[in-house]
C-alpha cells in the first residue's frame, strides 16, 4: 500500500479507520453518513475545504458527529448531487440557497438552469428590475397595511398601476375620481417591458405572500359619471390578519 493509499483509509484522528474514510455529520439536527471522497468531490466547495485535508475545524455533537449549523432538511439533496450528480426536482429555491452557502458551483449552475429558477431570474426578476421603485413600493404597501391593522381583521391599500407613459399622462384625471385617501395610494410604473398590469399585480401578491402575509387583489371602485372617463388603473390589495 502506498503512502497516499494509507492516508485515504485513515480517520481524522490519524488512526487507521475500518470505515475507509466514513464521515458522520449532524446538519441542524439531521444525521448523515457519507465519505470523504463524496464531500470533497468539488475542490472549490466549503465541504472540500473542511474535509479535504487534516482534521476539520468543526465542532462535534455528543456522539462525535461533525456539526454544521445549517437547515438539515435540504442537505440530503445536496449530498445526493455530490454522490450521483442528480439534480433535485423539489424545493429548488431552498436547495439553491444551500448550494450557494457551500459554494458548490456546479450544483448552483444546474439549479439555475431549471425552469423554476430560470423563469424567476431571467423572466420575473428582469421584468421587476424595469419597474421603478418596485421593492420600495412593496415595503410601503406592507407598512401602510400594518398601520391600518389595529382592531381590524382586514387592511385595504389602494394600488395604482400605470403601464405606459400615456397612462401616466392621465394620472391626475384618474386620481380626481378616486374614492380613497389619495395620500396612501401606492403607484407602480410605467415600465418598459412586455408584461401587463395583471402580471405586475401577480408579482406584488407573490412577493408579499412570500413574506408570510395573506393578501388578495381586486379592482378598486372609482367615481363614475357621464362627464368623466373611467380608468382601470386602481386596485385594492387586501391584507387578512385573522
Amino acid at each position: 500500500m502506498s503512502q497516499d493509499d494509507y492516508k485515504s483509509v485513515q480517520d481524522y484522528s490519524g488512526r487507521a479507520s475500518p470505515h475507509l474514510g466514513v464521515v458522520h455529520l449532524n446538519v441542524g439536527g439531521e444525521r448523515f453518513c457519507t465519505s470523504v471522497g463524496t464531500l470533497t468531490k468539488f475542490p472549490e466547495s466549503k465541504l472540500a475545504e473542511w474535509f479535504g485535508g487534516g482534521p476539520p475545524k468543526l465542532p462535534k455533537d455528543s456522539q462525535g458527529h461533525y456539526f454544521l449549523d445549517r437547515d438539515g432538511e435540504h442537505f440530503g439533496a445536496v449530498l445526493e448531487f455530490l454522490r450521483s450528480g442528480r439534480v433535485p426536482v423539489c424545493n429548488i429555491p431552498q436547495v439553491h440557497k444551500e448550494s450557494l452557502h457551500y459554494n458548490i458551483g456546479e450544483l448552483t449552475k444546474r439549479l439555475e438552469e431549471t425552469p423554476k429558477l430560470f423563469g424567476e431570474t431571467v423572466g420575473r426578476q428582469q421584468f421587476l428590475a424595469r419597474v421603478p421603485n418596485y421593492k420600495e413600493n412593496i415595503e410601503v404597501l406592507i407598512r401602510i397595511a400594518r398601520a391600518e391593522a389595529v382592531a381590524s381583521r382586514h387592511s385595504a391599500v389602494v394600488i395604482c398601476v400605470l403601464r405606459t407613459e400615456e397612462d401616466l399622462s392621465c394620472y391626475g384625471n384618474a386620481m380626481a375620481g378616486l374614492r380613497a385617501d389619495k395620500d396612501s395610494v401606492v403607484t407602480f410604473g410605467p415600465w418598459n417591458a412586455a408584461p401587463a398590469a395583471a402580471d405586475l399585480l401577480d408579482c406584488v401578491q407573490e412577493d408579499i405572500r412570500g413574506r408570510g402575509y395573506t393578501v388578495h387583489v381586486r379592482p378598486h371602485a372609482v367615481e363614475k359619471n357621464f362627464l368623466a372617463r373611467s380608468y382601470d388603473f386602481f386596485h385594492t390589495l387586501t391584507f387578512t390578519w385573522w
